[in-house]
């Protein structure tokens, strides 16, 4: 297709692509933007373009496809890196003081909770706390890796339950 040809192609569909354009937009001067980089990237790959092919959606594929490229262009440089040190958090002068009575109480009732366990939801429990991995408990148990993970599961849910009030 003649260069001429083609301008004059582009020409006449202009008009189709300026509601469009506004659509997108939601802004009369940045669709005239839109507008014009659309028509300046169907001049610059017009030999892209196959002679027969459907004009108007070959641009308006070109128009959504910068209106999404600039869209997500913006938001990249709309977020805000904080690089300023945080040097007042060193300096805060605030002292917590633990309450060992309170923490071994709690404790207690932890250790009461678990020991409170049915065995067959014990045992899996405290050989995982203390370490080990589902499979390794799975084995020294000999029972199936699913009822070792759903014992586990279940002493948990128990658990938490006991100790909820905490």
């Amino acid at each position: 297709m003649a260069t001429v040809d083609f301008n004059q192609l582009l020409v006449n569909n202009t008009e189709f692509l300026k509601p469009f354009a506004i659509t997108l937009t939601r802004d009369n001067e940045v669709a005239k933007d839109l507008l014009q980089e659309t028509m300046f990237r169907a001049l610059a790959n017009k030999e892209k373009y196959n002679v027969g092919t459907n004009i108007k959606a070959w641009l308006y594929t070109i128009m959504r496809n910068i209106f999404i490229n600039n869209y997500r262009r913006k938001s990249k440089q709309n977020t805000i890196f904080d690089s300023t040190p945080n040097e007042f958090l060193l300096n805060y002068n605030q002292v917590t003081t633990a309450n060992a009575a309170e923490g071994a109480i709690k404790l207690k009732d932890i250790q009461v909770a678990i020991h409170e366990l049915p065995a067959i939801f014990r045992n899996p429990f405290m050989l995982y706390f203390e370490g080990y991995k589902y499979h390794e408990i799975a084995d020294m148990l000999s029972e199936p890796l699913g009822t070792i993970k759903s014992r586990i599961h279940f002493a948990r849910k128990l658990l938490k339950e006991q100790v909820s009030r905490y």
